[in-house]
């Protein structure tokens, strides 16, 4: 997401619906030739050094589908953005659900429960 935001891609053309081809500016400004059928995947390569030779979807990949694609992009973002949202909710509830659990414990069974914590901290801590 990064390279597509920075605007690494320095050139790219369609050769047919789905087929795109490009250069993709990495790092330390080296230039990598990019090859994207949506079609067919396994057609798709990067001369990088991560995905040179390997059937991987690397970064410089990622930036000229986004670019070729920006509608593409704006739905990821949204559907990341619901993730996170959807997840944080996740935790907030988790976190609830820990309060109602401790709660429900008398105080006798809360101590209990603290002073059998401290023991497995320290023999963990003795063990290693």
């Amino acid at each position: 997401m990064d390279y597509y935001n920075n605007k690494k891609v320095v050139s790219w053309k369609t050769f047919k619906n789905g087929v795109y081809e490009g250069i993709v500016s990495g790092s330390e400004s080296n230039m990598y030739t990019v090859h994207i059928d949506t079609e067919h995947p396994g057609k798709s390569f990067c001369n990088c050094p991560f995905a040179d030779g390997r059937r991987v979807v690397c970064k410089h990949m990622i930036a000229l589908y986004f670019t070729a694609e920006p509608k593409v992009s704006k739905d990821f973002l949204k559907e990341v953005e619901m993730w996170e949202a959807e997840e944080e909710e996740r935790e907030r509830q988790h976190y609830e659900d820990m309060r109602k659990y401790a709660k429900s414990f008398s105080k006798m069974e809360l101590q209990e429960q603290l002073l059998d914590e401290m023991v497995q901290l320290e023999e963990r801590r003795n063990y290693w």
